[in-house]
């Protein structure tokens, strides 16, 4: 028989693993009611040696949000071919693996947690929605985007944020159909803007150009379509002068 040893860990290696255990622990559940003798047993180390690795829980808690942002800002990333909606979809989706693998600790992310309002956690938030709007840039081929291009993007950043937040409260509506629908407001605040502004007009009718039928992008049109009749009939008819 062999007997096991248990294997000494790096400075940097125990500071990965701590990191990790506390994410684990956060996600579980909100970070306020997580201790660091909790985070101490799970990692198999005592209460004092944590303290040697990060000068306290606030530390502690900050680097895990870190590695959450890191994380949550690489699920924007996606390979710029096919059809953009279907892309966007994509997106939404491993957003929404995300949110649902760490429900308190995306909250905690996005809505600041105990670190609220900390120059550190407001910045990791930021870097977070300024990945994911350029990241959507990316894929709409857009280096430098009209000033109304820039307020429907991140207007939809957002969007999505606030809308897998008040989702984690209950979660009263399918995933996959607001992952769906949060495709569809983009289309829609995309076509809003174009309304109104000529070059946001072209970006959309480029868009739309290599849309298949069957993709995201169609069906918001094919539902919109569903629902003409009604609406017409419900819109006043405007007054010529």
């Amino acid at each position: 028989m062999t007997t096991g040893v248990r294997r000494r860990m790096g400075v940097e290696e125990r500071r990965q693993q701590l990191i990790g255990v506390a994410l684990e622990l956060f996600s579980a559940r909100s970070p306020d009611e997580v201790s660091i003798d909790e985070i101490a047993a799970a990692a198999g180390i005592s209460r004092p040696l944590v303290y040697h690795y990060f000068p306290g829980k606030q530390s502690l808690y900050e680097a895990a949000l870190r590695r959450a942002a890191d994380e949550l800002a690489g699920r924007f990333i996606e390979p710029r071919e096919g059809p953009l909606g279907a892309r966007l979809l994509r997106v939404m989706r491993r957003y929404f693996d995300f949110v649902e693998e760490h429900g308190p600790g995306f909250s905690a992310l996005m809505r600041g947690g105990p670190a609220v309002g900390s120059t550190t956690t407001n910045a990791m938030i930021d870097e977070v929605r300024q990945a994911a709007y350029e990241q959507i840039l990316a894929h709409l081929g857009v280096r430098r985007p009209p000033a109304r291009l820039a307020l429907v993007v991140r207007s939809w950043v957002s969007l999505a944020e606030s809308t897998a937040l008040i989702w984690l409260d209950g979660r009263r509506i399918p995933r996959t159909e607001l992952e769906l629908q949060l495709v569809h407001d983009f289309a829609a605040l995309c076509a809003v803007s174009a309304a109104y502004d000529e070059e946001m007009a072209g970006i959309l009718i480029g868009v739309l150009t290599d849309e298949p039928a069957e993709g995201p992008f169609g069906d918001l049109v094919g539902r919109l379509m569903t629902l003409a009749p009604a609406l017409v009939g419900t819109v006043p008819s405007q007054r010529r002068p």
